[in-house]
């Protein structure tokens, strides 16, 4: 089975999403398979062996291109990298080739059969070869056909996907849910919990800090390992600015030339239409009376001007667009992207001096009138010759400045000498301060072409020149500082800082620490919370379905774990928790339990069948788990590389 698959290069993954679509019959049944068999005979490099099945790369690539040409479908604008990133496209072709492969493998262990009338019968069911509600086999050579399949082929990948479905439901036979299982699944949905909370953070104790220098110093001896001074660079450098190069360009004809056509794009004409309009304001939602009652204003102003009344005057009196009534309505030259779709299919359609008829878009309606036309191409050589000239002579300049640059860079770098080179290109010498990676660079900024290099330079060492807006820098660097360990004295702020958050954290932490072991002691969270000056907040009433949120705390699984389980005679949550940098302390409110009086046979019938399919599934996910778990899988590297990006 898998070597047909293999020949015709379609992955089990896609012919399932391909089964749903034929399933539900839309319009592009064959948009996520592809398009078939190329006719192509070479044996394709192994993606991924299991167990000594090899899975092409082919296969691999293909089932990876349709899953991600499905989901483009599905997310269309919004389907961007990041997204595609975040599905693990990859890993899901991936994991499905495996697990349907170690299924068809545990089929042929069980001995798992599919019958010729079992498979009829199923093709006979899916709704794209069916008239009428029965299986018509015209329609179903017609369908194979436009996806160049043979019956054969086709027929075998059904008989595969049968298989499939018999080796799962062998390993769930077995699996059941009980009353109780019923009963504990309702309680969950239905058992509401009510928490009150502090909050202790750091910030409310920074005022109790108290620096003093003995603590300070001890405190920096410990941690003086954070506060290493990083590497720094001093450079040396040249600005070769090319407007002093500007008076000694000169160009021909040719050069002009060439420049105009390499530059094309500087001079593109955007197809224009100069438009003036007339607005009679609908806003969606508008009711149908009186938006009817709008496009008959319309129309009636429409019958005016054909009638030889002023389409200015009328856009003054009666257009609700403020901004070009007093104008007479006129909007000027407009390309296609500055106005709706409806908007611009009707203005670009007329012909200067034509009037539309009342155009209806999601502002209202629209009387437009053309006022002129231009279309879209390139300005002539001879109407931008000044421009031309004006790109060329920068071009040309900032080619003379980068030159002189280089040949300042060729002719000193032996000996590292900017000043030599300074002298020679009469230009001033610059030089910056020390400076980190993370630094902005005296006279500079942040030039991350620059900084990157100068790290990796030695003292007295060039590096070639960086072109900057405006300018091209040749530099050097002057003097490297190593990495070291500071005195106390030159990270004194930084040293303080950390020392009062460090503290604050302490205090917070004790303070939640203190209000924990009131409560555990059987005091009230709020009593105790108030001695150490923490507000307290209620989370409001929840269920096991919220999973691992806590309302008004956030994302917090280990409270949220043990939430359920207090009670009045323990009502303390057993620790500190710590969120978002805060520390937190939580006790039980009150309690709601399900009323299982409520649980009708209705319920339970939805309960069992929603348990049922669930146990099936973890039943299934834990065989995978473990077949995976005695196989010999090998993936290449390439694709594990794939993986991890």
């Amino acid at each position: 089975m898998l070597d047909l698959i293999r020949k015709k290069q379609k992955s089990t993954i896609v012919k399932l999403v391909f089964w749903a679509i034929i399933a539900t019959f839309v319009g592009t049944i064959f948009l996520v398979w592809g398009k078939g068999d190329d006719g192509r005979d070479e044996t394709p490099a192994v993606a991924i062996s299991v167990n000594g099945t090899d899975i092409s790369y082919n296969e691999y690539q293909n089932a990876y291109n349709d899953l991600y040409q499905l989901y483009q479908n599905i997310y269309r604008d919004q389907f961007t990298p990041a997204l595609e990133k975040q599905l693990g496209i990859r890993k899901q072709v991936v994991e499905s080739l495996i697990d349907e492969t170690l299924l068809l493998q545990e089929a042929k262990k069980l001995k798992i059969s599919v019958s010729q009338k079992e498979l009829v019968d199923s093709i006979a069911t899916i709704p794209a070869f069916q008239d009428n509600g029965v299986f018509n086999k015209e329609r179903y050579l017609q369908v194979l056909s436009y996806q160049r399949l043979s019956p054969e082929d086709f027929e075998a990948l059904q008989k595969q996907q049968l298989l499939i479905a018999k080796a799962q439901a062998k390993i769930q036979e077995g699996v059941s849910v009980s009353d109780d299982d019923i009963e504990q699944e309702y309680r969950d949905q239905n058992e509401k919990v009510n928490l009150v909370f502090a909050k202790s953070p750091p910030a409310l104790f920074e005022h109790k800090v108290k620096v003093d220098s003995e603590d300070l110093e001890s405190f920096f001896n410990e941690n003086r390992e954070e506060f290493r001074l990083p590497e720094t660079v001093a450079l040396q450098y040249l600005q070769f600015d090319p407007s002093r190069y500007t008076d000694k360009v000169t160009f021909s004809d040719e050069d002009l030339e060439k420049y105009y056509r390499r530059h094309l794009d500087l001079f593109e004409i955007n197809e224009q239409a100069k438009i003036s309009h007339i607005l009679i304001k609908a806003a969606a939602g508008t009711a149908s009376e009186l938006l009817e009652k709008k496009r008959q204003l319309a129309q009636k102003i429409l019958d005016e001007i054909r009638a030889g009344k002023d389409f200015s005057s009328l856009a003054r009196k009666h257009s609700d667009d403020v901004a070009t009534a007093a104008n007479g309505g006129a909007m000027g030259y407009i390309t296609r992207d500055q106005a709706g779709r409806e908007f611009v299919e009707a203005a670009f359609a007329l012909k200067p001096g034509d009037l539309s008829e009342v155009v209806q878009t999601s502002e209202g309606f629209h009387i437009i009138r053309s006022e002129g036309y231009i279309e879209a191409g390139i300005k002539p050589f001879a109407d931008v010759l000044e421009e031309i000239k004006a790109g060329l002579k920068v071009e040309k300049s900032q080619q003379m400045a980068m030159e002189a640059a280089m040949d300042a860079y060729n002719i000193n770098r032996k000996s590292g000498d900017l000043a030599a080179a300074a002298a020679a290109n009469d230009l001033e010498l610059h030089e910056t301060g020390f400076f980190s990676r993370q630094e902005a660079i005296d006279g500079l900024g942040m030039v991350p072409e620059i900084s990157g290099v100068a790290f990796t330079l030695e003292a007295k060492e060039l590096a070639r020149p960086v072109v900057l807006p405006g300018q091209i820098i040749l530099y050097g660097v002057k003097e490297k500082r190593p990495s070291r360990l500071p005195e106390l004295t030159e990270v004194q702020r930084q040293v303080e800082m950390a020392f009062r958050q460090e503290k604050s954290r302490e205090l917070a932490q004790e303070a939640a620490l203190k209000v924990l072991k009131g409560i555990e002691s059987g005091k009230s969270l709020s009593s105790q919370a108030a001695q150490q000056g923490l507000p307290v907040e209620e989370t409001g009433s929840f269920t096991r379905s919220y999973g691992s949120f806590v309302p008004r705390i956030g994302d917090l699984n280990e409270l949220a774990q043990v939430a359920f389980s207090l009670s009045k005679e323990n009502p303390a949550a057993p620790e500190v928790y710590t969120t978002n940098g805060q520390y937190l302390v939580a006790a039980l409110k009150n309690r709601q339990e399900a009323d299982m009086a409520t649980l009708t046979p209705a319920i339970r019938d939805t309960l069992r069948e929603t348990l049922l399919a669930r146990k099936q599934e973890q039943k299934l996910v834990e065989t995978l788990k473990s077949l995976r778990e005695q196989s010999e899988i090998t993936i290449a590297p390439t694709i594990l590389s794939a993986l991890k990006d």
